[in-house]
């Protein structure tokens, strides 16, 4: 189904690839279901895992044509270049330390590409492939994805209208449950390179989760982070990464902010949570109950805001896809970002500008969630003092 408002003169779809995604991995299928859902994607080829021989078996369970599942994003990149019917973009779903060379390789071979995140392990690394990205002329899409739920569509166009005022206070949690013991000890293929940081990076918690809670509040409220104070924790003995954080957060608009990402908060599954408070009221959304978002005049009653329901407008109705009091959730958001980085890379192709709602996290936002662990890193260590990002 596509997307209520969106252009659907270009009917044929993109021709896509994924790097990462194979057998034993969550992501890669929350990817290749989200890039099908509005029907703007096929997948034709794939390097979906770092040995041949399960990249080559992970291509056959999918049923991708065997000259196309690839040993490697070298071969991949190379190869599809030279055909007349090749990819036209790339999903990158592996590990994090993984980012960087395969989107530079892709990028710089012509293709547009479509990243998880964090955008790669080091700022350094994510100030080098913007510049990569923009000298290639390519498209490139972060998936952030709970910027595409609608309810966080319409907060964020709430605040720009000025709905609740200037904004006081933003209050971010991320909380889960499931590295509450060692997970890492038990063959889970998503545990075991989380807490590694060789392949997730600097941060643990922080960057797989915390990015999240970061990226939604500066989304939503179009204010960027100055400053912050961190506490970085790891209570699961062992670990060499945070798995639980704390911070203040200075907003250069003169708001101040929380954040805490747990992964050890026992009774917590997706606790992803965003609070803004304003001179004129307040806003309140909760990812376990997405469709839903509570709206606070100042002086008046606390008001529900329903997807698709009464009071609900253009910026969220137009990503929805079904009637008000079906759930929608994690998998339309993810469709959200895959159907407008498709818009995105229709205009591009055909010399002509995009649609001008498409809200897309760029890669100036990749950018700001390395800062933003860096910088949580260093404050934690140096006892929680204040650190400009």
């Amino acid at each position: 189904m596509a997307i209520e408002g969106r252009d659907e003169t270009n009917a044929g779809r993109i021709r896509l690839g994924m790097v990462g995604g194979g057998e034993g991995a969550f992501i890669g299928g929350v990817h290749r279901i989200a890039a099908r859902l509005d029907d703007k994607f096929q997948l034709l080829a794939g390097a979906l895992s770092s040995t041949p021989e399960k990249a080559k078996a992970s291509g056959a369970a999918l049923g991708l044509d065997p000259g196309r599942s690839y040993g490697s994003y070298e071969e991949m990149a190379s190869a599809e270049k030279g055909r007349p019917d090749g990819i036209e973009a790339v999903a990158i779903v592996t590990p994090n330390h993984m980012h960087f060379p395969v989107a530079k390789t892709f990028l710089e071979a012509g293709f547009h590409v479509i990243c998880d995140k964090p955008m790669t392990t080091t700022l350094a690394e994510a100030r080098d492939l913007a510049g990569i990205a923009k000298a290639s002329g390519n498209i490139f899409v972060l998936t952030h994805n709970y910027t595409g739920y609608p309810m966080i569509r319409q907060a964020r166009a709430m605040v720009a209208n000025g709905e609740i005022g200037k904004i006081r206070m933003v209050v971010a949690e991320y909380a889960q449950d499931w590295l509450a013991e060692r997970a890492e000890d038990t063959g889970s293929k998503q545990a075991g390179w989380r807490v590694d940081p060789a392949k997730a990076g600097a941060g643990g918690a922080i960057g797989d989760i915390g990015t999240h809670a970061h990226n939604l509040a500066c989304y939503v409220t179009g204010l960027k982070v100055e400053k912050l104070s961190a506490d970085l924790s790891t209570f699961v003995p062992g670990r060499q990464l945070d798995d639980n954080a704390s911070m203040l957060l200075r907003f250069a608009s003169g708001a101040k902010g929380m954040l805490w990402a747990s992964q050890v908060a026992v009774g917590n599954e997706n606790g992803l949570t965003l609070r803004i408070y304003g001179e004129k009221g307040g806003l309140d959304w909760c990812q376990e109950e997405p469709n839903k978002l509570w709206y606070t005049p100042l002086g008046e009653p606390k008001r529900l805001l329903t997807r698709n329901g009464a009071g609900a407008t253009a910026p969220s109705t137009s990503v929805s896809r079904i009637p008000a009091g079906h759930p929608e959730g994690y998998l339309e958001g993810f469709a959200t970002i895959y159907a407008e980085a498709a818009e995105l890379i229709r205009a591009a192709t055909e010399g002509r500008e995009p649609p001008t709602d498409i809200a897309l996290p760029t890669i100036e936002d990749g950018i700001d969630g390395l800062a933003f662990i860096e910088a949580c890193v260093k404050s934690s260590k140096e006892d929680g003092a204040w650190v400009s990002l």
